[in-house]
């Protein structure tokens, strides 16, 4: 009688253990055998966790451009960043945080904190930090480094501190690209200096590149009040690009009758 209340005792247990398995998800899917060959129509048909598994863990990081742009860069240089951020309004600490952190910086991390923070639209600490990179030994004359802070500046509006650069980066022997004249252009016609912009634009014809449309473009619809400067740059236009059309809108809309 005890071995068959032993017996019944085993098999209660038995059947709890095997009823928990059963209903219980497993953690790690099990993997198929090494000489099973489905056709790929059928494996299409699988559910996306019969082969890796039915539980999709997340390690806990960040998903998306964020991480992956972190990623890029080191400890070193984002503890920088933050420092600069952090003394940007007093000069005395700024100079000194920069003579003891920033100056450690290897070459790459120099290049990704300016990159940061001209995306962070930083421009006043993306200027200190160019100004300290142009002062390395390794530091060379580059279209690109000076291309995107000149941008950065323009867009913030601060179009004296993108000429300066501008100047420096012609004194070098640097030429502007088409998107850096276009934005230089757009800025100030934005800020109404457009005399500003027909001196950019007449530099623009002296480049050894080919010229391109999109500032015409924008001359001829920021130039639209102003028709004697328009009326030259409309000419350059169509005689650059013939087969391109030009519209002009009716003289009534600026007073001119």
């Amino acid at each position: 009688m005890a071995l068959r209340a032993f017996s019944k005792l085993k098999i209660s247990k038995f059947s709890t253990s095997l009823l928990l398995n059963l209903t219980n998800k497993p953690s790690v899917g099990t993997p198929l055998p090494s000489d099973l060959h489905l056709p790929t129509s059928d494996l299409a048909a699988l559910p996306n966790n019969f082969l890796f598994g039915s539980r999709q863990y997340h390690d806990g990081r960040p998903r998306g451009p964020l991480w992956r742009g972190k990623k890029l860069i080191g400890k070193e240089a984002l503890f920088v960043i933050q420092g600069l951020k952090r003394f940007k309004d007093d000069e005395s600490k700024l100079s000194k945080f920069i003579k003891t952190h920033v100056l450690r910086l290897l070459k790459l991390d120099m290049i990704a904190v300016l990159t940061e923070l001209e995306r962070q639209e930083e421009v006043y600490l993306a200027t200190k930090m160019f100004e300290v990179m142009q002062k390395q030994n390794w530091y060379e004359p580059d279209v690109y480094l000076y291309k995107d802070l000149v941008i950065a500046l323009t867009r913030s509006g601060r179009m004296e501190d993108a000429m300066k650069l501008w100047e420096a980066m012609r004194n070098e022997n640097i030429f502007p690209d088409s998107q850096m004249y276009s934005e230089i252009i757009r800025g100030f016609l934005r800020d109404g200096s457009p005399g500003d912009a027909m001196n950019i634009y007449e530099d623009m014809k002296k480049s050894p590149d080919p010229p391109d449309e999109l500032p015409f473009r924008i001359l001829l619809k920021g130039l639209l009040p102003h028709p004697l400067l328009r009326n030259r740059v409309k000419q350059d236009y169509e005689e650059l690009f013939p087969e391109k059309h030009v519209y002009d809108p009716p003289e009534e809309i600026f007073g001119r009758r």
